[in-house]
């Protein structure tokens, strides 16, 4: 979509100042953007160099309006963006819906459970010391619902901590 839309003001088919604004996004044949991964570390990088807005993915604006301080314009095509950059629309500005209650992703509790004490312990220390663990053995034994359960004895992360992981 940059691409295009480069192409269409770099032509004089379409006249606006974007020079504070940041466009993001694949555009498919038929002029419908999609899905693009990566997103919010692009958002992050354009609200470090003072840019006020961003043109993302319909799909993607959840995702860019985690980080605040910066607008995020949600375009579902190529013809909406143009006609909101000659100004016979206006796309509004994105809101985010998410809140940090939403960030404990735990959904099992190391203390439910039963038996495993040696391998709880592990967990324990690992995550005390922020030392690597290496769960071995046959299928059933427990080794994924330990690992599931690893989160529940972690602080909570903040939202920037979440966010900073999230990019990675």
């Amino acid at each position: 979509m940059p691409i295009a839309i480069g192409i269409l003001i770099s032509s004089e088919q379409v006249s606006s100042d974007l020079s504070n604004s940041l466009i993001l996004g694949e555009l498919s044949l038929d002029g419908r953007l999609r899905h693009t991964n990566g997103i919010l570390s692009m958002v992050a990088l354009a609200r470090a160099n003072k840019l006020s807005e961003v043109f993302v993915p319909a799909d993607d604006a959840n995702e860019a309006s985690l980080l605040d301080n910066i607008k995020i314009m949600p375009c579902i095509s190529l013809a909406q963006l143009i006609s909101h950059l000659r100004g016979d629309i206006c796309i509004p500005e994105h809101k985010p819906e998410t809140s940090n209650s939403s960030l404990d992703f735990s959904r099992v509790d190391l203390m439910h459970i039963k038996g495993q004490e040696h391998a709880k312990r592990a967990l324990e220390i690992s995550a005390a010391g922020a030392h690597n663990i290496i769960m071995s053995g046959p299928p059933g034994i427990g080794k994924t619902m330990l690992a599931r359960s690893l989160p529940s004895i972690l602080p909570t992360m903040t939202l920037e901590e979440a966010l900073e992981v999230t990019k990675i």
